[in-house]
C-alpha cells in the first residue's frame, strides 16, 4: 500500500441495528453486545444508523444511553439522525443528557432534508405544520446553537420553588465540537465547513458532474466533497472527516460466510454503475476480501488517502456471528495493516 498522507488514527464501525418485528429485544441486545465487543477489540468508535418506521434503530439516542452504561471508552455516534424528524430543542436536551451519562463520549451526526416518505407520514409527524416546516440548514443551525449553550429562552429565574435556565439543560461542554454533518453533495460539504462541524462521508454521494456525458466517478466526487469542506472550514486541512465505506474482511470467515458476503456485494453491484433515482445518487461498491485485498482496494481510493479516521459500515442483513467475525478481523488484522493501533486506555472522543 502506498504511504498515506496521514496515519489511520481512528477506527470505527457503523451498524443499522436490524431486528425482528416480533422479537425486537433480541436485535437491540445484539447491537449492544456488538458495541461491547467493539470496545473490547479496541475500536475507537461505534456509530448507529437511524431508521424510522423500519426494522432498524429508530431511537439511536436511547441505544447510545444504554451503551454508555455498558462501556467505558468507546465513542458513540449517530450516522446520521435526519433532523426532519426532530425538534432541535428536544434533541439538544437528549444529546446533552446522554453526553453527560457517557462521560463526554457521544458524536452526534445529523443531516437535513424532508423526512423519507414524507407524504405518507406528515399527517402523523406534523399534523398542523406539515406544509410550513423548514427542513433546510437553519434547522441544524438551531440545534448547534442550542447544543452550544446559547439561549433557548429569553428568561431565567425562579418561580416559587422552581428554578429555570435560559439554555438547554444539561449543558455538556465540548459536545458542540463533536457534532458531525452527513454530507453527500458539494453544497452540504461547503455548508459543513462554514458551520465548523465535522464531516461524515459514506458510501453514497450525489453525482455532480461538471462535464456532461462523462461517466460519474464515485471516488472523484467524494474527494471533491472533502476538499470543498476543508477549503471552507476554520481548521482547513486539519478539519475532521470520517469515511464510512462498506468493508467486509474475510480472513477468518468460513467458506459459507465468504460465499454469503460475496453474494451480498454482487446483489448490490448494479447500483454502483450509474446514478440512481431522480436525485442522481451514486453508491460505492462494497469492499469484500482478505485484508491484503482490501488494503489494495483502499490504496487506490483517493478519498481514503485524505482521512485519518473511518467508520466502516456493517452490512444490513447479516447474523450476529457474522458481525463478530467481521469486527474481529477489522480490529486484529485489517486495522493494523492500515497503520492503526488501539488508543490508550481512556475515553475515545
Amino acid at each position: 500500500m502506498p504511504e498515506r498522507s496521514t496515519p489511520l488514527r481512528k477506527l470505527g464501525f457503523l451498524t443499522i441495528g436490524l431486528f425482528d418485528e416480533n422479537r425486537p429485544g433480541l436485535g437491540h441486545e445484539s447491537t449492544l453486545e456488538i458495541i461491547e465487543l467493539g470496545e473490547s477489540l479496541g475500536f475507537d468508535s461505534a456509530w448507529l444508523r437511524h431508521r424510522h418506521l423500519q426494522f432498524g434503530i429508530s431511537s439511536p439516542i436511547a441505544v447510545m444511553a444504554a451503551a454508555s452504561q455498558r462501556t467505558k471508552k468507546i465513542a458513540l455516534g449517530t450516522a446520521v439522525t435526519p433532523l426532519g424528524w426532530e425538534n432541535p430543542l428536544r434533541l439538544a436536551e437528549d444529546l446533552g443528557t446522554v453526553d453527560v451519562l457517557s462521560g463526554g463520549r457521544i458524536n452526534p451526526g445529523v443531516s437535513v432534508g424532508p423526512p423519507m416518505q414524507y407524504e405518507r407520514v406528515k399527517a402523523s409527524l406534523y399534523p398542523d405544520t406539515a406544509d410550513s416546516e423548514d427542513f433546510g440548514y437553519e434547522r441544524v443551525e438551531r440545534l448547534l446553537r442550542l447544543v452550544d449553550g446559547q439561549p433557548a429562552s429569553d428568561w431565567s429565574g425562579t418561580v416559587g420553588i422552581e428554578q429555570f435556565s435560559d439554555r438547554v439543560q444539561p449543558h455538556s461542554p465540548g459536545l458542540r465540537s463533536r457534532m458531525w454533518y452527513g454530507g453527500a453533495s458539494l453544497r452540504s460539504a461547503q455548508w459543513a465547513g462554514e458551520a465548523n462541524v465535522n464531516l461524515l462521508v459514506s458510501s453514497v454521494v450525489k453525482a455532480e458532474q461538471e462535464n456532461a456525458g462523462e461517466l460519474p466517478d464515485f471516488d472523484a466526487i467524494q474527494l471533491s466533497h472533502i476538499e470543498r469542506f476543508r477549503a471552507h472550514h476554520p481548521e482547513g486541512p486539519a478539519a475532521r472527516v470520517s469515511q464510512g465505506l462498506v468493508v467486509i474482511p474475510t480472513d477468518s470467515a468460513s467458506g459459507e460466510q465468504r460465499r454469503k458476503y460475496r453474494e451480498y456485494a454482487s446483489s448490490r453491484l448494479a447500483r454502483t454503475l450509474e446514478p440512481q433515482g431522480p436525485a442522481h445518487m451514486m453508491f460505492a461498491a462494497d469492499l469484500v476480501g482478505t485484508t491484503e485485498e482490501i488494503v489494495e482496494m483502499l490504496s487506490a481510493n483517493q478519498s481514503f488517502q485524505q482521512v485519518d479516521e473511518v467508520a466502516f459500515a456493517l452490512p444490513f442483513s447479516f447474523e450476529h456471528e457474522d458481525y463478530v467475525q467481521i469486527l474481529t478481523d477489522m480490529a486484529t488484522t485489517l486495522g493494523p495493516a492500515l497503520g492503526w493501533s488501539p488508543a490508550p486506555d481512556e475515553p475515545r472522543v
